[in-house]
């Protein structure tokens, strides 16, 4: 496997040309059904929808709730089949990571996790190859965030009559709300608000749904990833909400920070108008899914402390815009509007 990868060519971004309509991506992405809490903006049925119910809910894949006992408690589950055949420590490290750091955005503590390995075969050598550094990966993530793993072990599926398929890990994560009181949700709160980036931003497209739908490339590395800056932001969450400096919180995820934002506008009708960093290509800081940035709602009487308490931790943060009342606006361009986004008619 090794010597296959050495004879293929290594994709780089500057394969992609920069585009520049951003306008064109975002409502190509829409389709995507890896994007669907937003596509309900591709929904041409008679039938209306409930914004609210659309941006919570089912769609939205971390969730609280109440035990019986009256104990709060945050469940949320992930799936990644990206470089488990090459990379799989790595990958599952990656699939944690963001398990985790959805739940630091809530305010819950992760405490338990179990595994799934779907289409693999133990008992061949690719197989063995898989699980054994996924066992490491899941293993060391775990160490790093004070995670218990469930059995100990990684559960398997094989069915040989499914043919090529792409093997896939699946986690689910269970923590625990120490206080109901400080909950908080990736829901964008009031207009006017401040919307900062904690976390650095790369020239990074790697395995990402915008090279995967819109440019049709399948075969990228991993997204840039350090788990120990992970370990860093989801400590500086949790002292950001005890200190209840922040409204909301998202972590960039699946179709990059764009629609992370547009996730979070969703439930209230709200939009948001952000200026893109000038050091970093536009499709990679709007699109791209380098892993290690938040995206945190601070009330104006916040910001303030805010940036005094950031500024102590070391970790570069970035302003990036403000919470509008639902226009969507990127360096100035009008994206139109939050519950009504339809591409420009010429």
């Amino acid at each position: 496997m090794a010597e296959i990868a050495e004879n293929q060519e290594v994709f780089s971004i500057d394969q992609i040309e920069e585009p520049k309509d951003i306008s064109d991506i975002v409502f190509n992405l829409m389709v995507n059904p890896n994007l669907a809490p937003v596509n309900y903006f591709n929904d041409f049925s008679e039938e209306g929808f409930d914004l609210e119910s659309v941006a919570n809910g089912e769609t939205d894949d971390a969730g609280i709730f109440t035990a019986d006992n009256g104990q709060m408690m945050a469940m949320t589950t992930h799936a990644f089949h990206h470089h488990l055949e090459t990379d799989p420590k790595t990958a599952i490290e990656i699939l944690i990571s963001r398990a985790a750091r959805r739940m630091a955005c809530y305010g819950a503590k992760p405490e338990a996790v179990s595994a799934f390995l779907y289409h693999i075969n133990i008992a061949h050598p690719n197989g063995q190859f898989i699980a054994s550094g996924a066992k490491q990966g899941l293993e060391n993530a775990c160490k790093k965030f004070g995670i218990k793993v469930s059995d100990r072990k990684i559960r398997f599926d094989y069915f040989s009559g499914h043919g090529m398929v792409t093997p896939t890990i699946i986690v689910s994560l269970m923590g625990s709300v120490e206080d109901k009181n400080k909950v908080i949700t990736h829901k964008l709160k009031k207009k006017g608000n401040n919307i900062f980036v904690i976390g650095k931003s790369f020239d990074d497209i790697n395995s990402s749904e915008y090279l995967e739908f819109y440019h049709e490339v399948s075969d990228s590395p991993l997204p840039q990833f350090d788990i120990n800056v992970e370990v860093r932001l989801q400590q500086t969450m949790k002292q950001l909400i005890e200190k209840q400096l922040i409204s909301s919180a998202s972590p960039v995820g699946k179709g990059g920070l764009f629609f992370s934002l547009m996730r979070a506008g969703m439930p209230a009708g709200l939009g948001f108008d952000i200026t893109t960093d000038a050091e970093i290509r536009r499709d990679a800081f709007l699109f791209g899914e380098s892993m290690g940035r938040l995206i945190v709602g601070v009330p104006q009487e916040n910001e303030d402390d805010f940036v005094d308490f950031m500024q102590g931790t070391k970790l570069p943060f970035f302003t990036l815009g403000h919470v509008t009342k639902g226009e969507i606006r990127i360096d100035d361009e009008s994206l139109g509007y939050i519950d009504k986004m339809i591409p420009n008619a010429e």
